[in-house]
């Protein structure tokens, strides 16, 4: 950054992200200093070095947002688990696809999960399946509706 930049000449790229040209380092810290911006190197590795004129405390400021961006994509995509019953009435219906819509959208995996008792298993199945198409702008299912046992699964992946 600025005084630091030890390379005769550097391929300048101005505020508005327009190419400046090859200039030596002096003119394009007197440049930044007239503009009262700093001069910052991106790459050491080429020859003339690429730098760029970014308003003062921007390249700290860049640097943060792009570390919190890699740290955001690393974490992996949490799967929250809803319940729900057979026999659930169309209010109670709503607000549990309200409440996966939400998580959906927040970037999590929905994990729908419904208990079933004796010969529910073909009803477990269509309510899911009419959950599914209902959530399918917001997300894809990861495999095939699960029936084992005493419960019904399929898990909901956001777009």
């Amino acid at each position: 950054m600025n005084e630091k930049i030890k390379a005769a000449e550097v391929r300048l790229t101005g505020l508005d992200g327009e190419d400046l040209g090859i200039v030596s380092r002096d003119e394009a810290l007197a440049m930044a200093k007239q503009l009262k911006v700093d001069l910052v190197c991106e790459s050491l590795m080429s020859s003339p070095p690429p730098c760029k004129l970014i308003i003062r405390g921007g390249a700290k400021q860049q640097a943060s947002q792009q570390k919190r961006e890699e740290r955001l994509k690393d974490q992996p995509t949490k799967v929250k688990e809803l319940r729900l019953s057979v026999d659930i009435e169309q209010h109670d219906y709503e607000t549990k696809q309200r409440q996966a819509v939400k998580l959906l959208e927040s970037g999590n995996a929905v994990q729908l999960v419904i208990r079933i008792q004796g010969k529910e298993g073909a009803k477990a199945k269509e309510l899911l399946e009419q959950l599914l198409t209902d959530l399918k702008s917001y997300g894809t299912k990861q495999s095939g509706i699960q029936l084992s046992g005493k419960q019904a699964a399929v898990q909901v992946n956001p777009v």
